[in-house]
């Protein structure tokens, strides 16, 4: 009998990552890099270290889930290393130095006058270090008055690019917040999409490089399209309530409990005898208000009123299975718990299991066939690797005891 294959090796096997990041985009482009077998040692001041690390804490946000585990770090750091190291002190300085001679890829979303006191700017090593791959994440880019300005998802992301304000559920609400992580998380994405397309050039020419990104550029990027219709000298409608729709095929309805989900008919033409059928009103394909997409646009409010009192008659589990079985395009509106169970999440690996824990996480949104990714082991205690990382640099105990005890490193 012949030895079963050797396995492969991961993807990122031997890339070293240092993430010099706070909060959630910047760090979350490093996950990225773990989930793929990427070393990543995650480095944190002294003191409490990223803020993050504290946020499930507080009790003054609204809305935010309580828990007694760490939820939000849990995500945003598995598969780490964590090295406490105090950047302010020269000794911390050339610690830093130490282990960017050895790494591939430098993440940081520090403001970039902190970088310039802290000399960890793209210049500060790119002459020393020419292979580097330094990563810069901001929240409205590094030219212009704004470059200092601060910013998270939901003002640089969401309020600023227009999708806030695009999403109201008629001209006259308010408008509403995202939810934690909504726009840093496709925002940490495409951070590492630039990671990776920089180690592609490095590969051709052997030269690191610099990528950037920020929040502004992503949420115009979400936004992209009504953006670019005002570039192009379209004007921007005020988005219709429900009620003002001229599409009552790919609109919102609620059912008998009270549960919402969403039509999509995008090929109405060939679907809509079939929605019609589906809901048991044949007769409505056979209607002159309705034979046509035009006629449906003219007669919208009173095709959704008809919709209205046909979808109130039973509950969404039933819609679900006779709106399925006809073949139409549909959406549940979900709730956060039933994603977290979704079924489907789970067949399809979207859902991962976290080594030791009894607990799932939620795996980043892409996977490779040929490359499959590390299991998930849980986000590390502050500092809980320093004198490792250290001896691996070649310091000898009693260095690292005078580190540890000048405060220029931390362990858990």
């Amino acid at each position: 009998m012949h030895p079963p294959p050797a396995a492969e090796p991961p993807l990122f096997a031997g890339l070293k990552v240092i993430d010099c990041a706070t909060y959630i985009a910047a760090p979350t482009a490093a996950t990225v890099l773990a989930d793929f077998g990427a070393e990543v040692i995650k480095i944190e001041a002294p003191g409490d270290g990223d803020p993050w690390r504290n946020v499930y804490l507080r009790r003054d946000v609204p809305g935010l889930p309580l828990s007694k585990l760490n939820y939000p770090y849990l995500v945003d750091n598995r598969n780490k290393r964590a090295l406490v190291l105090d950047l302010k002190a020269a000794e911390g300085r050339a610690v830093l130095e130490r282990l960017v001679a050895q790494s591939d890829v430098f993440v940081t979303n520090l403001p970039l006058s902190v970088r310039a006191r802290l000399g960890v700017r793209y210049a500060d090593f790119a002459a020393k270090h020419p292979r580097l791959i330094y990563a810069s994440f901001t929240a409205y880019g590094e030219e212009g008055e704004e470059a200092e300005k601060t910013g998270f998802d939901n003002t640089a992301y969401w309020g600023r690019s227009g999708l806030m304000d695009e999403v109201r559920a008629d001209p006259g609400a308010e408008p509403a917040s995202c939810v934690g992580g909504m726009g840093d998380h496709p925002s940490g994405v495409a951070l590492y999409a630039g990671i990776v397309t920089a180690l592609y050039r490095r590969a051709m020419t052997g030269s690191g490089g610099e990528v950037r990104s920020s929040l502004l550029a992503n949420g115009m990027w979400a936004n992209s399209i009504f953006i670019q219709a005002s570039l192009c000298g379209a004007d921007i409608p005020p988005r219709p309530s429900r009620r003002e729709s001229t599409r009552a095929v790919g609109n919102l309805y609620r059912s008998s409990d009270g549960r919402w989900f969403m039509l999509a008919l995008t090929n109405e033409t060939r679907q809509w005898p079939a929605l019609a059928a589906a809901v048991g009103r044949p007769e409505l394909a056979a209607d002159p208000r309705f034979a046509g997409m035009a006629e449906r646009a003219a007669n919208a409010r009173a095709l959704g009123d008809i919709f209205d009192a046909v979808f109130a008659d039973r509950p969404l589990a039933e819609w679900r299975q006779i709106l399925d079985a006809a073949g139409i395009t549909f959406g549940i509106v979900g709730t956060t718990a039933e994603a977290a169970a979704d079924p489907q999440a789970a067949a399809t690996g979207i859902l991962r299991p976290i080594q030791h824990t009894g607990l799932l996480s939620v795996d980043s949104p892409f996977t490779l066939t040929e490359a499959p990714k590390v299991p998930i082991n849980h986000a590390p205690p502050r500092g809980a690797d320093s004198s490792a990382i250290l001896r691996e640099l070649g310091y000898v105990d009693s260095e690292i005891d005078r580190l540890r005890q000048s405060a220029v490193i931390a362990e858990a």
